[in-house]
């Protein structure tokens, strides 16, 4: 590792554009997208602004770590799917329960009511073709102008990608699976 000197003069020059809603993409193969969503959920819970997470993979009777914790903090998280499709056994089930978590959704952003709204793992279901991207588009670019949303996954769609404000692409360096550890409670779920 080589040394260098912290910074000792600010010579970023602070933006003057209006503060408004961004639109936010975790991407990548990476760990930790979904746990970054939860982190800046918490961090919104904890300046008293209203937050609303969509879990596009789990299903609604999940009780994984950050299942737990929200409901003990009372932020509102709602798991829409039946799993992940490997598991399914009725991938048009499947695909229908992605319709109408998008439909949740979408009603909850354009409520204008939340501050945030993460649609986590809402990736696959594009990629999928269970809910068309071009409706997801326009809903998220015609959005409150107020209105924050967070959405994580693998191989975000380029369309997407573009109309970003922040788009956060996830490297795998290393995974402890690849040497053979199981996923661990507290770590994975």
């Amino acid at each position: 590792m080589e040394i260098e000197s912290p910074p000792v003069d600010r010579q970023v020059e602070k933006p003057d554009g209006e503060r408004r809603g961004l639109l936010l993409v975790n991407t990548g193969d990476g760990k930790g997208k979904s746990t970054s969503a939860f982190g800046l959920a918490l961090r919104a819970h904890g300046r008293g602004k209203a937050v609303k997470i969509y879990q596009f993979m789990k299903v609604p009777s999940a009780r994984f770590g950050e299942h737990r914790v929200f409901e003990q903090l009372g932020v509102p998280i709602e798991g829409l799917g039946d799993g992940f499709s490997w598991k399914s056994r009725d991938l048009e089930h499947s695909a229908q329960l992605a319709r109408d978590g998008w439909a949740k959704a979408l009603e909850t952003i354009n409520a204008g009511e939340h501050f945030l709204v993460v649609l986590d793992e809402i990736m696959y279901p594009l990629r999928y073709g269970w809910v068309p991207l071009e409706p997801v588009l326009a809903a998220l670019r015609d959005r409150p102008s107020h209105v924050h949303v967070m959405l994580t996954g693998r191989g975000c769609p380029q369309e997407l990608i573009d109309i970003a404000d922040t788009v956060t692409e996830m490297a795998a360096v290393k995974h402890h699976y690849n040497a053979g550890v199981p996923a661990q409670r507290g770590i994975e779920d």
